[in-house]
């Protein structure tokens, strides 16, 4: 069941969403080479707590970090480690917030000092495919019209989109429905409507969509060793078209 929010509680949700995107603020200006996810994981945790939030994903299903960290051919719920990050690394952080009972998510794809020329165009079409969906994200529209945008511009560049992890519902529950992947048809799928909130949250890979998942039970990366890169925001469907809460 789709749970529709309304303005009021699209406002609750926005408050815990900017306390994610505070924190992607700052790890703008903090991530460089030699600090290490650890470090970045220990800074979240603390800012969540400054600006009023806390913390959600420690202890979710068993994860113990406050981030998930996840670098070069790692496409997502990468632990923190104590390893420093390396110049032209590719570095991804999805962060959760909690806030007056409602839920903010949002990850985003950092380049390590200067990247190669090949990681900097996978993410800028990943971000371009985030935005892409954005904009498909009205009412009366279908989610097939968001994912089908999103496959479309990375196939053409000839990147994978990964299928085994998904966009998701989102409110009081870290995943409510509608669960989807980032690809499709447009005009398929569920009707978008007023009052839905969701993630659009694609996982681009330079080669193969295939993944792997180490046998830490969490790490998915790709399966050909290529590397990923992925942009999420939350987002709801409002009158006046797509709100995007998580905006930095």
């Amino acid at each position: 069941m789709i749970i529709l929010k309304t303005p009021a509680e699209i406002e609750q949700m926005k408050t815990a969403s900017q306390i994610v995107a505070d924190c992607h603020r700052h790890l703008a200006q903090m991530i460089t080479p030699g600090i290490t996810t650890m470090e970045i994981n220990e800074f979240v945790k603390k800012h969540i707590t400054r600006l009023g939030g806390k913390q959600f994903t420690n202890g979710y299903n068993g994860f113990q970090y406050e981030t998930c960290a996840s670098v070069n051919d790692v496409i997502a719920h990468g632990f923190p480690s104590r390893q420093p990050l390396q110049e032209g690394d590719v570095l991804k952080i999805d962060i959760v917030a909690e806030y007056g009972g409602w839920l903010g998510d949002s990850a985003w794809c950092y380049a390590v000092g200067q990247v190669s020329p090949a990681a900097e165009q996978l993410m800028r079409v990943t971000r371009e495919c985030l935005y892409k969906g954005i904009e498909q994200a009205v009412v009366g529209n279908r989610l097939g019209d968001v994912t089908s945008v999103i496959q479309k511009h990375a196939e053409s560049h000839g990147y994978g989109v990964v299928r085994d992890l998904l966009g998701h519902g989102i409110g009081r529950d870290l995943h409510e429905q509608p669960s989807f992947a980032h690809i499709g048809l447009p005009g398929k799928g569920q009707r978008l409507k007023e009052g839905m909130v969701f993630t659009i949250e694609p996982m681009i890979n330079e080669g193969t969509y295939r993944m792997t998942i180490d046998e830490d039970g969490w790490t998915a990366r790709t399966a050909d060793g290529r590397l990923s890169a992925q942009y999420e925001h939350t987002i709801a469907i409002t009158a006046d078209g797509p709100l995007i809460l998580t905006e930095q």
